[in-house]
């Protein structure tokens, strides 16, 4: 993916002022949400105890529900606690090809789940231990770790407060 270069990157910038200018409220002039919050994000999967073992052995999100996908026969939907009443899904589609994931429009870019300093800290330690690769500190984010789930999903563990971003309150 190239990135803009010299007056593309000029106009790209103007544009994102201009739409911060146009529709970013400062969080007393904002309207309620809608919404309750996230119950779930679901993902496709391609091995349903690799993904298991990943995210609750590994990482230490608890499995909370493993049930047959209600919409597809044979398909397994489950669940993994990742905090705050938050739920991360899963569903495998078993017989069908899974190309490997890449980013495109539509398409997730990364999952970025909040941790604190100790679990960030113990996560790195895993990590390390275990010889996944990651991006991590060296690279000049100091507060992320970035790797890939055995489905190819990108998951970032942020050490950030829930609602903040670069340690700014969101709300």
């Amino acid at each position: 993916m190239s990135q803009p270069q010299g007056e593309e990157l000029k106009a790209v910038r103007a544009r994102r002022e201009e739409l911060r200018e146009r529709y970013l409220r400062e969080p007393a002039d904002r309207p309620a949400t809608r919404a309750a919050g996230v119950h779930h994000v679901a993902f496709i999967c391609r091995d349903v105890e690799e993904t298991i073992r990943f995210y609750q052995e590994f990482l230490g999100f608890p499995l909370v529900e493993l049930v047959e996908n209600r919409d597809y026969a044979g398909s397994s939907h489950f669940f993994f606690d990742i905090g705050h009443d938050n739920l991360l899904g899963f569903f495998d589609f078993p017989g069908h090809e899974h190309p490997e994931q890449h980013e495109t429009i539509g398409g997730l870019q990364h999952l970025a789940l909040s941790v604190t300093g100790d679990q960030f800290t113990d996560a790195k330690r895993r990590l390390d231990e275990a010889g996944v690769e990651y991006l991590g500190p060296d690279r000049g984010v100091e507060d992320s770790l970035y790797l890939r789930d055995p489905n190819g999903v990108n998951v970032e563990l942020y050490n950030e407060r829930l609602g903040h971003f670069e340690g700014k309150p969101l709300f």
